[in-house]
């Protein structure tokens, strides 16, 4: 079997994800878990991933927590070396870490944009380059980036989010070309709309909206198949997704705001400060 369909399995070594102390990284963690896998798993709240190591008491495999921020370039490192030394090699890395700022364009604020990237796609950097070191020496492993269908093409609310995933998009399908030639697998995580705290601020209808156990089945189907790179669901609402990545901007634009409403937002008004007082 050509290493670039490699799937691994609990007996090859640890699976490590990000983002695990709430929906689809949560739910994901558990579900490794449950098919037997050690799991260490990374998120900002200690209390959250102890919770979550509790709640896989039960089950087959072990939830380990190794806290921390994923934009700590050093934290991340040292969690790697942690994980190798303590637990076991890095098979399966799933770098899942990523927060949803909506954005209002005619109100958008900067650091919101710089949180995103900083968050979604330079954490995922700071996860990835590590494990990837840790697996070249081993000529082995397989790792999933999680983006979104949001990535596709912009949507209401989603400058910053959306820019972000876009990014992780590009880098996966540019990471691949190097990763195959040395052993390791690299797939692509595209969520439609989860029912997490995340998505319940849309203000905009979400077709399709599905449960946070729901993809975590989805991707754990995907991870097991020897030669899918885009891990996408649900398929319905992704078909409708990429035939809109076909259509011309003119009715790709008039499309998606009848169909979320925006073509009926008024603008919000403008806040306009005033003007300094001169000096006495």
């Amino acid at each position: 079997m050509p290493h670039t369909q490699f799937v691994a399995r609990p007996e090859h070594g640890v699976a490590w994800i990000t983002g695990a102390s709430s929906g689809i990284g949560y739910a994901l963690a558990l579900a490794l878990a449950e098919t037997g896998w050690r799991v260490a798993a990374t998120a900002r709240s200690a209390d959250a991933l102890a919770a979550l190591s509790e709640a896989a008491q039960d089950l087959p495999g072990e939830i380990v927590a190794y806290p921390g921020d994923v934009v700590d370039t050093s934290i991340m490192a040292q969690h790697c070396h942690s994980i190798e030394t303590d637990m076991g090699a890095i098979a399966l890395l799933v770098a899942n870490a990523g927060i949803y700022l909506p954005q209002d364009g005619l109100d958008a604020h900067v650091d919101a944009f710089r949180k995103s990237f900083d968050v979604n796609l330079m954490g995922t950097v700071n996860v990835l380059l590590p494990a990837i070191d840790a697996m070249r020496s081993r000529s082995r492993g397989q790792i999933a980036i999680v983006s979104s269908v949001a990535g596709y093409r912009g949507l209401p609310t989603s400058a910053a989010y959306g820019a972000s995933k876009a990014g992780l998009i590009n880098m996966a399908e540019s990471l691949k070309f190097d990763l195959d030639r040395a052993g390791i697998r690299i797939q692509l995580v595209s969520p439609g709309f989860v029912d997490t705290p995340a998505t319940q601020s849309n203000p905009f209808p979400m077709p399709h909206l599905i449960t946070r156990e729901e993809a975590a089945q989805e991707i754990l189907k995907g991870l097991g198949h020897p030669t899918k790179f885009e891990i996408a669901f649900p398929k319905a609402f992704v078909r409708q997704l990429r035939a809109l990545r076909l259509l011309p901007y003119r009715a790709y634009f008039a499309l998606v705001a009848r169909s979320t409403g925006w073509n009926k937002k008024q603008p919000a008004r403008v806040k306009r400060k005033r003007p300094a007082k001169e000096p006495a």
